[in-house]
Formats: C-alpha cells, structure tokens, sequence
C-alpha cells in the first residue's frame, strides 16, 4: 500500500460501520475508510462480513457451510507473453523440457487426480506464449494446433473422455470468440482480474508493465465478455502490488458491477501478496494478514451475501479461523495430487486440516464441483452445455455440491439425445388469434441482468444542427450522396439524421430520386417462408421477446421433418425462398444446422436456401471447434444459399452490450458475414433501430456496411428493422424508448438510400413492422423492395407487432398499388421471376 496515501480518521471509519451494519450501500470513500480498520473497529467489521455471509449461506440453503474443490493443477505450459514482476509460475523455453505438456502426460495427472476422487482438473497456463516464443509456435505446428487455445480445448475434451475430471480452463486473457470455443468443454473458467490501477500496468516498474494482458481494460473486457457468453467465472484481486487503498475498492466495485450486470460471478477470490526469490519484487513486503482480512470483509459488504468470496488456504499462514471470521465461504482448490505450481514454496493444507480448522471456526467442510451449486441448479438455463451435463450430473449431489463418495469416470463428450418436435410448434400460427401466453418469459427478472446497471451504459447521443449544416447536407446528398458517410462531412450527416419538416421532405425527394435511378419504378417482393425452428434460447438479448426457456409456455422445438413439411407447403404454394432462422438453443445438436437445410434441399431441391444469423453461424462453428470458414464452406456444401444479415441490431458495441447480453461483438459480425462473401455465401444487410441508440451510431452502422461492402460486394439489400418496443424486455424494464418516431422512421429508410447509393443497390422496408401506411411512405421515401410474403412470422408478432404475420400476393400487389407503383416477383438475390 502506498505509504503517502491519506489515513482515514476514526470518525470516517466508524461512520463507515454504521451504515454497514445498517445495511446501507457505501460509497467507494467509506469503502476506503473500512480498509483502515483496527482493533475494535477491525472486529466491528468482521462481524458485520460475517453476518453478510450467514445470511447468504442461509438464502443458499446450506448454512454453516463452507466450501473447497478437490482437485488437480495442470500447469499446461509455463511460458508466457507477459512479464509480471512477481511470477514465477512463467519461466523461459530452455528451463523446460518443453513447451507444453504433452497430452499423455496432462492425462496422466488427471488420472492421479480421479484415482484419489479428485473432481476439478485446473488448466493454468501462461498467456499465450506462441506470440513471444517460438519454441511454442513450433511445438503447436508441429502437432497441429493453430494455437494455445486450440490445444487446451483439445486437452479439456480428452480429459472429460479420459477421466471424467471436470476442466476449469485459467488460460489468461481469452476474446468472445475464445469463451464461445471454450465454454462447451469446460463447466467453469477464470481470470484474476487482480487490479484497475492503469498505472501498475503503464508506468515503468510497474508490477504489470510490460505485460500486455495485464491492461486493465483488458481484463475488465474478459469479465464482461464471459458474462455475455454465459461463464460461470471466477475472478479475484491480487492485494499488496504497491496499489492504493482506494485502487483497491476501486477494483471491487469493478467485479460487483459485472456480477451484477451478468449474473456469472461465480467466485471472488482476494489474494494477498507473497514475495518470492528470483523476481524483480522479491525484496517487497508480503501483504499483512490483517489487510487481507480487511479486504476480505469489505469485499463481503460490497459484492452482497449472494457473492462466494474465497482466500487461499496456503497463503495465510494458518490464520484460518481469522478469514472465516472475516466472510469467506470457501477455500478454492486443493489438491492431494499436486503442488501448486504457481505458489510452489507454499503447499496447501491437507483437506483432514482445513475441515479440522472449519469445525473450530463452526464452520462444516463441505466439497463443491468446479462449477458452483447455484449454476449446477441452473444448468438449464444456459449456463452449461449440454455436453458437459453427463460429467456434472455424476459428480453432483441434489443439492448441487459435490457427492463426496462419487469417482469420476470419463464419458463421452457428445450432444445429448433429446428429441426435437415438441412444445408449442403451432405457434407461428396461433400467435395471430390466442397470442402469446403473458408478456414476458418467466426468468425475465434475472435473466437479462441487473437492470440498473444495464441502464447505467445507455448514452444520450442527442445533437442539434444548424439550418446552414442542413443545406449543406441536402446539397452533398444530391451531388454525391455516398461523401456523407466521409469523416470529413460527419456534421452534414448527422444534420440530415436531425432533419424535420420541409428539409425532411427534401431529404426523402432525393432518396427517392435516387431509387428511380438505380431501381425503376418497380416494388419488388420475394414468395417466401419464414421457418423459425426454435424459439429456446439463453442468450439474454433484452431487446428480445421471442426467445423462451425450455419449460416456458410458449416454447418450442421443431423438429427437421417438421421443417421439410413446412417448406414442401411453401414451394406447393408458390415460394421459391424459406428464411430459416431460430434461437440459440443449448441443446440444438451440432449437425443439426446442415441437417436442417439437407432436408429441405432434399423434399423441394428448388427451393432457395436463406438461412442462420451470423450468431448462429458463430454458435455452431463454436460447438464444432472449427473455424468460422470451414463451418461456412460445409453449411454450402450442404446447400445453403444464403445467410441473412441479422443478429446486427446496431453495429457499435457501446449499444450492442446495452441491447444484447450475450450476442456477439460487432468485430466477430463483421467477420462472419464477410467471411461468408467470401466463400460465395451473399447475405442481406440490417439496422434496428429505434431503442437506446442515437443518428451518430446509426451513422457509424452504416458506415461498417459500407466498409465490408468495398470488401467484398456481397449485400444483396439492406433492410431497416424499427424496434418494436410492446412486449421488449428492454422496454418493459424502463430503459429503451418505444420505437421510433415516425419522423426517424422517414429519415433512416431515405438516409440508408443516400449513404449506400452505389454500393447497395435495393433498400427494402419491413411491411410486419411499419404497416400498410408506412410502408407506403418508405417506398415513396428511397425503398425499392418489401420483402417477402413470409407466411409465417413469429418473431416480431411475439414483439407485439399489429401488422400480421404473412401477407398474399395479391396483397403486396395491392399495396404496391395504394403507393402508386407496379409490383414485381423477384428471387432471392435480386432476379427477376
């Protein structure tokens, strides 16, 4: 701790205490205040944590109880990119007999482990060291993985197969893409977060400079990503690195407000500091017991009785009973087997020890899984794969602890057999006469988050422009329209996303302008099908009112028979497309994606193929553990056509992480959908609008388009998607907006015309969402195309949409019509018929 940081006084810490033990939230200089705690006033602050946890236990149902994972230490490689001044876990290639561990003898720990009723195989690793060394780059070629991730997935399979330990993978700084790879094969994963202080990061001598995955904004960014992918994760602090008390709880209030937000929190570990011979921090002073104690407890009162708070056992000195006093619930891994590798000077107590120091504190031993009891109750719910629930299931008791007496024996690692076909499948037509059952899925108080901290990332992107910006921007628009997405002429474009009145209608005059330029006068439609094959999903999108829990009323699965009958009857009725799309269902199989189109392909050989959201299509090659492209290429090979350009929402994270829990980031949508043009695949291109969004993201949005489009030509269209507010959870909660205004509805459908003119040629407009009379005005205002027919629509009448789920023919016509415009049949890229 520094020691010209500011003392609190007696009466700041005892004003502190009283609104701690009166339950009251503190603020960050009380919590600073509670780290300063002594004698009496230490004890104060201890029986307040306690009781915190007590009551948390209480809530748990398991009082009196606390917890440790039995386990084995796989320390996979200790070669590292990073170079933290105090590790000696990280070492360098000619001090190993080789980089990695091979598989045979990461298999043979495991089996140690599972031989002595071991549960948790603990996969530690430096991060990612084929990027420094190139003994690790040549070790990974030479047996075929493409990198460190890719070997400890390969790794955590085998040992699932092998030896029925459950993995926790600690592999350092891992992206959304990594977690979505990763999260199938292991119950749990990890990453201290240890520290928000920038400048132990940044500033030369440093614990973490020079470590680039010690950022923390990096590690803030892992935290929340596991989160959104649905992780139950564990994270910590790393106390006595020269931060400030105030650092300190800043770091605190980091991790609360991702448990908050996500709800994957699975354990907070606060870890004193140890100095250690032969690193640059060996003559610095080991953190005092007496502070971790503090730390522990105020911690305890910040993250709440829910959180499980843990203090490693062989890093106290025997102070047992002094942490239990302080709040902590468990005592994190211990292993009969192996040392701990990265603290190797200071081996763990023997379980018969720690249950006998438990006992005297009051306290019962009880062993816990990898994967803690509340997420093992809620496997479910999204927070296990499928694939893993055999192992959990065979190593947990009813109440989701660990059964002590069971061994672990390996199973396969497979998609389970669970039919599809079942639940509410006439829904897609019912929801036009019955409806849906309530107005929101029964998990909606939890599932998305907490809503306070949710609402706090909404920004207010509101500007004003003045009538000169106007002109000039109408002027640039008629000119040459395509400069408006130019840095340089960003002020006349957002004063064209602000237009009203007559410069609105100018505005639409020259959107329509240019559509009888590029289009003709010719409304276009496709004969088409929309196939929503499940609507079971866990993914947490708060815009989202079509995605249900399994056991929910309105839930459903269709199964691939059901979905071949479906799109017989659309070709028999004249569809030449289906749009095949569904939600993230955990128990979908893998090859279900591909079988899915094979049987349409296989009943009705002609029909067009338009199929799986960039999240689907990242979902399954996630499952597969194959690249992107590969999935790709298999899923044309199976006879997919073409993919809809969904899942986009807004394409700036900033509103993706308030609009979507879980759904991927804006950099992996990108790479997708253009790795699809790549590989011949065209897609259609969206924007929804209208929620917690403003004109300079929607302009950003658009300029990504733009972007990928240069790239690689592949649009066919561009389809502007408002938000239908009725039953979306982001609504229902207070934070979105109810849809757009009927003055941003004309704005974003002229301005997609503008920014896109000469790279995406037809803009089309959503008749389910905007009804006849918008969709009258859109195709007066830059709009060439209404979609489709879509004989069925699920998702937007599940919103609350009024405009009905499918329309005729002869009623598109007849709306082309009313718009004084002939109606043409096209296919699905844009052919006529």
């Amino acid at each position: 701790m520094d020691g010209e940081e500011p003392v609190p006084t007696d009466a700041s810490i005892r004003r502190a205490l009283r609104r701690a033990a009166d339950g009251k939230a503190l603020n960050t200089d009380e919590a600073v205040a509670l780290l300063a705690a002594t004698g009496d006033r230490l004890d104060d602050l201890l029986a307040i944590a306690a009781g915190i946890r007590d009551a948390g236990l209480r809530e748990a149902g398991r009082p009196g109880v606390v917890t440790y994972s039995k386990k084995v230490f796989i320390p996979l490689t200790r070669l590292c990119r990073d170079r933290c001044h105090y590790c000696t876990f990280a070492t360098v290639p000619h001090r190993l007999p080789a980089a990695f561990l091979e598989r045979e003898e990461v298999l043979e720990i495991a089996r140690q482990g599972a031989a002595q009723g071991c549960k948790e195989a603990l996969f530690t690793l430096g991060d990612r060291p084929e990027e420094r060394w190139p003994a690790a780059r040549q070790w990974l070629d030479e047996r075929g993985y493409d990198s460190t991730l890719d070997y400890v997935r390969a790794c955590a399979i085998a040992v699932l197969e092998e030896t029925g330990l459950l993995p926790h993978l600690n592999p350092g700084v891992m992206s959304w893409d990594d977690l979505q790879r990763l999260k199938p094969v292991a119950p749990s994963m990890g990453m201290m977060l240890e520290t928000t202080a920038t400048r132990l990061w940044s500033e030369p001598g440093g614990p973490h400079f020079g470590s680039p995955d010690k950022e923390p904004a990096v590690r803030l960014r892992v935290l929340d990503d596991a989160g959104r992918v649905g992780v139950p994760f564990t994270t910590g602090i790393l106390i006595g690195i020269g931060e400030t008390r105030a650092e300190r709880i800043d770091a605190i209030f980091a991790m609360r407000r991702t448990a908050r937000e996500f709800g994957h929190v699975q354990e907070v570990i606060i870890q004193n500091f140890r100095a250690k011979p032969d690193t640059a921090m060996r003559g610095m002073p080991d953190a005092e017991l007496r502070e971790l104690a503090t730390t522990v407890a105020v911690a305890r009162i910040i993250m709440g009785p829910r959180a499980r708070i843990q203090a490693p056992p062989n890093l106290i000195d025997a102070e047992f009973g002094l942490l239990i006093k302080a709040g902590i619930d468990d005592w994190g891994g211990v292993s009969p087997v192996t040392p701990d590798h990265v603290n190797p000077e200071r081996p763990w107590p023997q379980i018969e020890l720690l249950r006998e120091k438990s006992a005297d504190a009051g306290f019962v031993l009880r062993e816990r899984l990898t994967i803690y009891p509340e997420y093992v109750k809620r496997a479910n719910e999204g927070w296990l794969d499928p694939r893993l629930a055999a192992h959990v299931i065979a190593l947990a008791d009813e109440n989701g602890l660990a059964n002590e007496s069971a061994m672990p024996e390996g199973k396969p690692w497979q998609e389970p057999d669970d039919a599809y076909g079942s639940g509410r499948t006439d829904l897609f037509a019912t929801i036009d006469t019955t409806g849906r059952t309530s107005d929101r899925r029964s998990d909606f108080d939890d599932v998305y988050g907490d809503w306070q901290e949710v609402a706090a990332h909404v920004k207010d992107g509101s500007t004003t422009s003045t009538p000169t910006e106007v002109l000039a921007g109408l002027k640039l628009a008629s000119e040459n329209p395509a400069a408006l997405l130019l840095p340089q002429h960003e002020d006349a474009a957002m004063a064209l996303f602000n237009a009203d009145g007559s410069a609105l209608d100018e505005l639409t005059r020259i959107a329509d302008d240019l559509r009888k330029q590029v289009n003709g006068d010719d409304i276009t439609y496709v004969v088409n099908r929309n196939i929503n094959f499940t609507n079971v999903c866990y993914v947490g999108c708060r815009f989202c009112a079509f995605a249900q829990r399994e056991q929910d009323a309105d839930a459903y699965r269709l199964s691939v028979d059901q979905v071949a009958d479906r799109a017989e009857q659309a070709w028999r009725d004249g569809a030449s497309e289906v749009c095949m799309q569904g939600g993230i269902d955990p128990k979908m199989p893998v090859t279900a994606y591909a079988d899915l189109v094979r049987a349409v392909k296989s009943r009705v050989p002609g029909m067009h193929v338009h199929a799986y959201s960039p999240m689907e299509i990242v979902t399954g090659a996630s499952k597969a553990g194959v690249p992107i492209r590969e999935w790709l290429i298999e899923l044309r090979e199976a006879g997919l056509d073409t993919i809809p350009g969904t899942a986009a929402e807004i394409l700036d994270d900033d509103v993706r992480w308030v609009l979507t829990k879980g759904k991927l980031p804006t950099s992996t949508w990108v790479e997708v959908v253009g790795t699809a043009h790549e590989v011949g695949i065209r897609s259609s291109s969206t924007m929804m609008y209208g929620h917690v969004d403003h004109p300079r993201q929607w302009l950003g949005h658009f300029r990504v388009l733009a972007g990928l489009q240069d790239r690689t030509g592949g649009f066919t269209e561009f389809v502007a998607l408002p938000f239908i507010h009725t039953n979306a959870p982001i609504y229902l909660a207070g934070i979105a907006r109810p849809g757009p205004t009927w003055r941003e509805n004309r704005v974003v459908h002229a301005m997609a015309r503008i920014l896109l003119h000469g790279r995406i040629d037809n803009i089309q407009c959503s008749w389910v969402k905007l009804g006849d009379e918008g969709t009258r005005a859109m195709v007066n205002g830059g709009c060439n195309d209404l979609g489709g027919t879509l004989m069925e629509e699920t998702i937007s009448r599940m919103a609350g949409s009024e405009h009905g789920s499918a329309r005729t023919v002869a009623e598109l016509k007849e709306l082309a019509a009313s718009a004084g415009r002939p109606a043409v049949e096209r296919t699905t890229v844009y052919g006529r018929r």
